[in-house]
């Protein structure tokens, strides 16, 4: 896309696209507020706490801005690992840091059977123990990751070594699995299939304003990303510190996921398949232009993928990781097979 104005009218529509199912979001559910109510909600609050306030303002809108701020987290999380290892099959899983927050959880959750502790009598302090879980095991993952990454210079080995952490990890979950209670691991599938629905409203705004601080962040490294793509003989000839440039987006992708996966528990689909959408809408390798189309694709996916795991009118909601593999799964083969030529 090779017209600044056709990706700035794309990107609008992208936009307008978001704010709809924004919308959407808070408007379809169990129960159906129509469209006046929920503005009124939204802009004039209700200090008597009316069923619709406490509906919107307690339970769909923390749900949408997790939606919309995961989804731009993993999408350009992806776009990321897919520049550095040039491979079109790396996302926010290939390093193995969503298998270290599922330990993380595990420990806390499937541990209790061990120590005769349940953790799911102590609602509040679970779901806090939960969190830090996540984030402290996808943490230490990260660490070993970026230990590894210091000591070898190629970049493909540092991904063989993630991948192998990711198969340890999760071979140590299987053995907590095998000896929890039936209860305890209840607890750990459905943390397991992902969910926009477990944050509060603050916890809702710190993943937003933290999407928003790696969107720009990331959107500072355009240029070495354009180079990386090349090749890393290529960008160090022209002055790019492949090895440091590698490592510090190493460290804010993990760091990314981290605090993504530890809100939501691991969310499939996303970080793989987006980059490679918004390559084939603007069939192009410019990050520049990736970036950002990459950050609101992910945001529209992820708020639509929530919606129609909501099941507007009925009481029970779907796991969002079937919703994404289900929608996910068919557009990938389909965009994959339709754009060979796009590189990776």
């Amino acid at each position: 896309m090779e017209d600044p104005r056709i990706f700035i009218k794309w990107f609008l529509l992208l936009v307008l696209l978001s704010l709809a199912l924004f919308m959407a979001n808070l408007w379809f559910g169990s129960v159906l507020i129509n469209w006046g109510e929920v503005l009124r909600v939204l802009f004039h609050p209700d200090k008597s706490q009316s069923a619709a306030s406490v509906i919107v303002n307690a339970y769909r809108l923390p749900q949408a801005i997790t939606a919309l701020s995961i989804g731009i987290i993993l999408s350009i999380s992806g776009l990321v690992l897919q520049t550095l290892f040039r491979n079109p099959l790396a996302g926010p899983s290939v390093l193995g840091i969503s298998s270290g927050a599922s330990l993380g959880v595990a420990l806390v959750v499937l541990g209790g059977s061990f120590i005769h502790l349940d953790i799911s009598a102590l609602p509040f302090l679970g779901n806090l123990a939960t969190i830090g879980a996540a984030f402290v095991g996808a943490l230490v993952v990260l660490i070993i990751i970026l230990t590894v990454s210091s000591r070898v210079g190629n970049v493909i080995t540092v991904l063989i070594i993630g991948i192998m952490l990711g198969y340890a990890v999760s071979a140590v979950v299987s053995v907590l699995q095998f000896f929890s209670r039936s209860e305890d691991l209840h607890a750990y599938v459905l943390w397991g299939l992902g969910s926009f629905s477990k944050t509060t409203v603050q916890q809702s705004v710190l993943l937003l304003i933290t999407a928003m601080a790696g969107w720009g962040i990331i959107g500072l490294f355009a240029k070495p990303l354009n180079a990386l793509i090349m090749g890393e003989n290529y960008a160090r000839s022209i002055g790019i510190p492949t090895r440091s440039i590698q490592r510090i987006l190493i460290l804010l992708t993990g760091l990314l996921v981290a605090v993504g996966t530890a809100f939501t528990g691991p969310i499939a689909f996303l970080g793989l398949a987006v980059p490679h959408l918004a390559r084939a809408l603007f069939k192009t390798s410019q990050h520049k232009i990736l970036i950002p189309g990459t950050a609101i694709i992910g945001a529209d996916l992820a708020l639509l993928c929530n919606l129609i795991a909501k099941m507007p009118g009925y009481d029970t909601s779907l796991p969002i990781n079937a919703v994404t593999s289900l929608i996910g799964a068919p557009v990938i083969i389909w965009v994959i097979i339709k754009s060979r030529h796009i590189k990776y």
